[in-house]
């Protein structure tokens, strides 16, 4: 029977959680928008036909903005903290690391407030994320603050998290420009003592993961997962209320098909994606990975019409969205590396098999993601209705007892991320995972 995808391309379900989770005040992890947020996710699941729909609370480290500045010659020049800088006021000489490649850091930072823009070239390799670049400068080159510019257009500064998983509060100031900031800075100042001045408070906060369940009462499970917080500065309409959104959807649709099921599907909404993955990491460390089939994990989706997942080297998780895409005559597009930054991390690290779903925005990137811009207008319903067709006949492709889907060894993971050229860059961070760090 078809007619579940006619009900989901006319459903509002998750459009209408779309837009109360963009109208809560604020998603920040630790505060009590983003309770209330999990707290209007866990109700939504529950009303869509999911049961044992719950909140898990669990402690992490809280950070809040205060006010922040840099200071050259006689300006002041606006910028935003990075989430879980420290506060502190450091003097010291501009210089601009361009890109902020691992080769530029290989210099005497000591003492020099660093400006490292938010993109790489093309020709790079593989993206350098953020905190790779913070923790290049501060650890390995001995910066004393960081400067993150911003390569998108528009006076919108960028904001991400600093801090590791044993430190989470960075070890020195962090501030986000925009690219109009940044190149003003590079063109009137680079080689003068500039100033990076921020306040923060910090102290122990709560946050929640959100849980439900569909399909028959299997120990095994595929996990349905996105991430419920979303940055302060924002509305976090694509990152990552779409992806909450989406498993809203999805759960209604799974519910409508849940005779189909041979496998429980279990809901999954993290709370602290954004400050370091905490609430995955939470559970990662408490579930039996044996008893995970597979992880959909949805950061990201519904920036734009066509849906990609990034499938971690296990040949199965990619045959199956193949499958999918042929049978349901829309393209999706099939990538095969590594890519850490997201909530499925914490499991597909130690072999369990795990996609990163997210919309294909080619060379935008995350665009608008991480500033004032991620909007809800950014945004259409249509694009949600689409995926969460794709995304529903993919769940239950994965469910059913027919596919096979084979874990990996954690060690096949790291060879894959030696190759991948990712391995020196998470050693850097604190991220590496494994024994041999």
């Amino acid at each position: 029977m078809t007619d579940w995808i006619g009900e989901t391309f006319t459903s509002d379900v998750g459009w209408d959680h779309l837009e109360t989770l963009v109208d809560t005040d604020t998603r920040m992890a630790g505060t009590d928008g983003e309770r209330r947020a999990a707290e209007a996710t866990r109700d939504a699941l529950e009303g869509v036909g999911a049961r044992d729909a719950r909140l898990e609370e669990f402690d992490l480290q809280g950070w809040s903005r205060g006010s922040s500045v840099v200071r050259a010659g006689e300006t002041t020049q606006d910028c935003i903290a990075l989430p879980r800088s420290p506060s502190g006021e450091v003097t010291g000489e501009l210089v601009d690391l361009g890109y902020g490649l691992p080769s530029d850091f290989d210099r005497d930072l000591e003492g020099a407030v660093v400006l490292a823009a938010s993109d790489v070239p093309d020709w790079q390799n593989r993206y350098v994320h953020r905190r790779e670049k913070y923790y290049r400068a501060v650890v390995e080159a001995g910066a004393a603050a960081f400067v993150y510019r911003n390569h998108v257009e528009g006076c919108l500064p960028p904001t991400g998290s600093v801090g590791t998983g044993a430190d989470p509060i960075g070890e020195v100031p962090a501030v986000g420009v925009s690219k109009e900031v940044g190149s003003r800075l590079r063109r009137r100042f680079e080689g003068e003592r500039v100033t990076v001045d921020v306040e923060a408070d910090t102290g122990e906060a709560t946050s929640r993961n959100v849980h439900a369940d569909l399909g028959p009462d299997t120990e095994e499970a595929v996990l349905l997962t996105s991430h419920v917080d979303a940055h302060d500065i924002t509305e976090g309409a694509a990152d990552n209320g779409a992806g909450t959104a989406m498993v809203v959807e999805v759960a209604r649709a799974l519910a409508r098909r849940e005779a189909e099921l041979d496998t429980r599907v279990h809901c999954l909404v993290y709370g602290a994606e954004e400050v370091g993955l905490v609430g995955s990491h939470h559970d990662a460390a408490r579930r039996d990975h044996d008893s995970i089939r597979a992880i959909v994990n949805n950061d990201g989706v519904v920036r734009d019409r066509t849906l990609e997942c990034y499938t971690h080297g296990f040949d199965d998780l990619a045959d199956a969205a193949h499958r999918v895409a042929d049978r349901m005559g829309h393209p999706v597009d099939v990538l095969p590396e590594l890519n850490p930054p997201s909530d499925h991390w914490p499991y597909v690290a130690h072999g369990v098999p795990g996609y990163h779903m997210r919309a294909d925005t080619g060379d935008a990137g995350r665009g608008w993601g991480h500033t004032y811009a991620d909007t809800l207008d950014k945004l259409s319903v249509r694009d949600l209705r689409e995926q969460a067709i794709l995304l529903t006949e993919l769940v239950v492709e994965l469910a059913d007892d027919g596919t096979d889907i084979g874990h990996r060894s954690p060690s096949e993971i790291a060879e894959q991320l030696e190759a991948e050229d990712r391995a020196d860059g998470m050693r850097v961070v604190g991220d590496w995972p494994y024994d041999d760090a």
